[in-house]
C-alpha cells in the first residue's frame, strides 16, 4: 500500500506532500491539482518500472546514470511534448552564466508485506520526445552535476514486489461495436481516455478470470439500475465482443444503457480485472446522479478490499466526500493539499458529520461563509452589486453561502462556530431580514447584521421599477418591441398597483412602498398574479426570479443601506484566509 507521495515541479504541483491510505478521495475545485496528483503516481510507477527493467534496482556507476523514457511510453499521461510535464513548462533555469536543469522529483512511501519503504525518482528533460529518469539524489547533492552526484537505491523488496499502478480516466461515449483487444493495447487506450473502447474487453476478462466477482457485478447493476446484465460473448468469426442486458422484457446491447450504468460497470470491472493494484480513478462519480454516487463509492471500496487493491480517487462530489470523511482518507486540494480533518478529535469528526464535511471543505476553499435566509437572497445581492459596479461582486459570484431557512440568528451561529472548531480562522457574515430584537455586539469572526426594512425585496419594490419591468418584460415570442404594447403593459401594471394599494389600505396593512410591508407575500406575489391574468399570459414573475427587478434598478435608486451591506461583505471576504489550519 502507498502511504504518501511528495511531488516537486510536476505540472500543477510545484511542491506538495500528499497523505494516502487504503481508500483515498482527492477533493478540490477544477484545476487544483487532483488529476495532477494521480498522474504523478502514474509517472512514478513508469519510472520504477523503467529503472528496474534496465538497471535492476541499483544506481549505476556510470558517469551519467539514468534511463531514457520516451514520451510515447507515458501511456497514463499522454502529452504531445515532454516539457508539458514540468510546472509552468520550466525545464531549465539560468543564474548568471550558469544554467541547470529543473528536475521533477516524485517520492513515494509505502508498505509491502509488512516492510516499510521509501522510493523516489527524479526526471530530467532532454527533448520534446524524451526525459531521463534516475533514483533521487542523496542529501547534499541536489545542485551538483549528474556525474558528481550520489543517488539513492531502489528498495530491494520492490525489485520483485513492485506495486502495480493503474490509471482510469472518466467514462467516454460507448461504441456500438468493440473488437477483442490485447492487454497492452487496452492500457494504451485507457491512458488516452478512450475508456468506452475497452468496456466489453474488461467485462470479458472479468467474466473469464473472476466469475464470482462477475456475478456480484451483475447483482449490483440489477440493484442500482434494475437491469439484468448477461455474460459477455466473444464472436471469434467477427473478432467482436458482445454484451447485452435485459430490461422490461427487452434484450438490448449495453450501448443502449444509461451513462450511469456504463460508468458503474466500467469501474467495477476495472477494479476486479486489476487485483492487488493501486487504482487511480479520475472522477468515478461522473455521469452518476446523487442517489447513486454513495452506492457506487461504497461498492468500489468493497470490491477493492476483496481484490486486495488500494483506491485513490479524484472527485467533485459532496456525497462522496461526506461518505468518505471520517472513514477513509480525504485530501483537500485547497492551498497546499492536506488531509481533511486529519488528526482531529473524535468529537470534532462527529460535529463535522452533523454539519457536513462538504461544508468544512467549502470553508477551507473560500475562507469565509455568507449566511442568508434562503436561496432567493443571493441573486438579489449579486444584482445590487452588479448595478452599483461594487467590488463585492467578485466575492458574491461564487461564495460559500449557507441558507439557514429561518430568520433566527442562533441557527447561523451554531453552524458557524461548529465549522470554526475545525477551521479556527474562518470568517463569516450573516445577513438577516429585519429583527424585532437588536443583534448583540458582533463576534470578531462572525459579523451579524439585519436589514432596516422588512426584507431584502423591499429595496427594489418601487413604482418606477415595476413600471420599467412592465415595459421591458418578455413574452414567449421575445421582447416587446412595439411601443404601443409597452405603453399598454405599463398602464395595466399601474392599474394593478393602484388596485392592490387600495386593497391593502382597506385591510389596514402598510402601503406597498412602506418599510414595514412584507413585500413578497403581501404585494409582489399578488401583483404579478393579477398582472399576468390581465394580460392572459402565464405568471410573468415568481419570487425565485425577483432578482430581475433588482437588475433593472439604477444606481441612484438604491438605498445607501445596500452599499453598507455590500461593503461589509467585501470587508469580511477580503479578510478571509485560505490557508488550511
Amino acid at each position: 500500500m502507498l502511504n504518501k507521495i511528495t511531488v516537486r515541479n510536476f505540472k500543477r504541483l510545484r511542491e506538495a506532500e500528499i497523505p494516502l491510505g487504503q481508500a483515498v478521495v482527492f477533493i478540490g475545485p477544477n484545476n487544483s491539482g487532483k488529476t495532477t496528483a494521480l498522474q504523478a503516481l502514474a509517472l512514478w510507477q513508469i519510472g520504477l518500472r523503467s529503472w528496474l527493467a534496465e538497471r535492476g534496482g541499483k544506481a549505476s556507476p556510470e558517469k551519467r546514470p539514468g534511463v531514457t523514457i520516451n514520451r510515447r511510453d507515458l501511456i497514463s499521461l499522454p502529452i504531445p511534448m515532454a516539457n508539458l510535464l514540468w510546472s509552468d513548462l520550466h525545464v531549465r533555469e539560468t543564474k548568471g552564466r550558469k544554467t541547470r536543469n529543473i528536475r521533477i522529483d516524485i517520492l513515494v512511501e509505502g508498505v509491502t508485506k509488512g516492510e516499510a519503504w521509501t522510493c523516489g525518482f527524479e526526471f530530467d528533460y532532454t527533448s520534446e520526445e524524451a526525459l531521463v529518469c534516475r533514483p533521487l539524489r542523496l542529501p547534499g547533492y541536489d545542485h551538483v552535476k549528474v556525474q558528481e552526484a550520489r543517488f539513492s537505491e531502489v528498495p530491494a523488496i520492490l525489485e520483485n514486489e513492485a506495486p502495480r499502478v493503474n490509471y482510469l480516466p472518466p467514462m467516454s461515449g460507448l461504441a456500438a461495436v468493440e473488437p477483442k483487444i490485447e492487454p497492452g493495447r487496452i492500457d494504451v487506450l485507457l491512458g488516452e481516455g478512450q475508456t468506452a473502447q475497452v468496456l466489453r474487453n474488461l467485462c470479458l476478462a472479468t467474466w473469464q478470470n473472476h466469475p464470482e466477482a462477475w456475478t456480484s457485478i451483475r447483482d449490483r447493476l440489477k440493484a442500482f439500475f434494475e437491469i439484468d446484465l448477461e455474460d459477455p460473448e466473444y464472436l471469434g468469426s467477427r473478432g467482436e465482443i458482445r454484451l447485452a442486458y435485459r430490461e422490461r422484457g427487452q434484450r438490448l446491447d449495453i450501448s443502449s444503457s444509461g451513462r450511469g450504468a456504463q460508468q458503474t460497470l466500467l469501474l467495477l470491472a476495472y477494479v476486479t480485472a486489476n487485483p492487488g493494484s493501486v487504482l487511480l480513478l479520475d472522477e468515478p462519480d461522473a455521469h452518476l446522479e446523487i442517489l447513486r454516487q454513495r452506492q457506487i463509492y461504497n461498492a468500489l471500496v468493497e470490491f477493492a478490499v476483496v481484490s486486495g487493491s488500494q483506491i485513490i480517487a479524484a472527485s467533485h462530489s459532496e456525497v462522496v466526500l461526506n461518505e468518505a470523511a471520517g472513514r477513509d482518507t480525504v485530501v483537500a486540494f485547497v492551498g497546499r493539499p492536506h488531509e481533511l480533518a486529519g488528526g482531529k478529535s473524535k468529537q470534532l469528526i462527529k460535529s463535522l458529520r452533523d454539519i457536513g464535511f462538504d461544508q468544512y471543505y467549502q470553508a477551507e476553499q473560500k475562507g469565509w461563509v455568507l449566511y442568508l435566509e434562503d436561496s432567493t437572497d443571493l441573486p438579489i445581492l449579486q444584482a445590487f452589486a452588479e448595478v452599483l459596479k461594487h467590488p463585492a461582486a467578485q466575492h458574491l459570484e461564487a461564495p460559500f453561502v449557507h441558507y439557514v431557512g429561518t430568520n433566527i440568528p442562533q441557527k447561523a451561529r451554531d453552524h458557524f462556530f461548529g465549522l470554526a472548531e475545525a477551521k479556527s480562522d474562518l470568517k463569516g457574515v450573516a445577513l438577516f431580514d429585519r429583527l424585532e430584537k437588536h443583534l448583540p455586539q458582533d463576534h470578531p469572526a462572525l459579523r451579524e447584521t439585519a436589514w432596516r426594512k422588512r426584507e431584502i425585496e423591499n429595496y427594489f419594490c418601487t413604482r418606477n421599477v415595476l413600471l420599467r419591468y412592465a415595459a421591458t418584460m418578455t413574452t414567449g415570442l421575445g421582447p416587446l418591441f412595439d411601443e404601443g404594447a409597452k405603453t399598454a403593459n405599463q398602464a395595466t401594471m399601474a392599474e394593478e398597483i393602484d388596485k392592490l394599494d387600495s386593497a391593502l389600505g382597506s385591510l389596514n396593512k402598510p402601503d406597498p412602498w412602506s418599510d414595514d410591508i412584507k413585500a413578497t407575500d403581501d404585494f409582489l406575489d399578488p401583483l404579478f398574479r393579477n398582472f399576468s391574468q390581465r394580460l392572459g399570459i402565464p405568471l410573468s414573475l415568481r419570487k425565485n426570479a425577483y432578482s430581475q427587478l433588482a437588475k433593472i434598478m439604477k444606481p441612484e435608486e438604491l438605498d445607501a443601506e445596500v452599499i453598507e451591506k455590500l461593503e461589509l461583505i467585501q470587508s469580511v471576504a477580503e479578510s478571509a484566509s485560505l490557508s488550511p489550519p
